[in-house]
């Protein structure tokens, strides 16, 4: 099965590489080059960015700066990071459309959910900067929103890990990958696949999560086809050489670990 239209969700250390800070070109490039093949393919895509790799709010209000300041800031540079997608797809010829939440209309078009749209049924790439425009929300819950927002079938969220984990694996050797979770496991083992809210709003609007490792070449062509990568969040609950018992998630049974 192939995905119609889906919602990526990139973090801004993502596009860091392996650089302390900002913006590695290669990463950038090389994450434009998959984008391309999904384009490609016919699927709509539509992305939403982090600016942790340049800004993270969290971290300069905890160091005393007024948070919602410190929020806003996050998501200028989240437009950062956008921009330099879009001119990266723009360079092997994919038309792309940024769209922020906050007006900057001489980089950027606002974001309005019936032009966004349109765009992704002309086959053009929609990035979404500027988070949800509103302080206090994650680039995450920004990537619900919008999921919802466009009807996208599902949210792929590329990051650093290949999937989702029982316990930190980075600090204890013995955890165990899961394959698929259901939301309501996520939330009450607090297992940090995106926050609370987004994925609140996957549950209430039946979108499923993917996490898988965006380093991995291929992963995100892979995702939109349907292939088995990382973890599937919003089916039944099943970790790699685990037993299982089952629990229900919207009155369907899941099996957990």
């Amino acid at each position: 099965m192939t995905y119609h239209r889906v919602l990526l969700k990139l973090s801004g250390e993502a596009l860091m590489g392996n650089l302390g800070y900002g913006i590695d070109p290669k990463v950038v490039a090389d994450i434009a080059q998959e984008i391309s093949d999904v384009v490609r393919l016919g699927t709509q895509i539509a992305i939403v960015v982090g600016g942790g790799n340049i800004f993270r709010g969290v971290k300069a209000a905890a160091a005393g700066m007024d948070r919602a300041t410190a929020d806003y800031v996050g998501m200028i540079a989240t437009v950062m990071n956008a921009m330099t997608l879009q001119d990266a797809l723009e360079q092997i010829e994919i038309p792309t459309r940024v769209l922020t939440a906050i007006a900057m209309q001489e980089v950027a078009e606002p974001y309005i959910r019936r032009r966004a749209m349109r765009h992704l049924e002309k086959g053009r790439v929609v990035i979404f900067g500027a988070g949800s425009g509103n302080p206090f929300f994650t680039t995450d819950t920004a990537a619900a929103l919008r999921a919802a927002e466009i009807n996208a079938e599902v949210v792929f969220k590329a990051t650093k890990v290949d999937g989702v984990y029982d316990s930190d694996p980075h600090i204890n050797p013995n955890a165990r990958r899961y394959r698929s979770l259901n939301y309501g496991h996520v939330l009450t083992h607090d297992l940090r696949v995106m926050d609370g809210t987004a994925i609140a709003l996957c549950k209430e609007n039946n979108i499923p999560i993917v996490v898988f490792d965006l380093s991995v070449n291929g992963n995100i062509i892979r995702a939109v086809k349907g292939e088995p990568v990382g973890t599937i969040v919003g089916g039944f609950c099943e970790v790699s050489g685990g037993q299982r018992k089952y629990a229900k998630d919207h009155g369907v049974n899941h099996a957990i670990v």
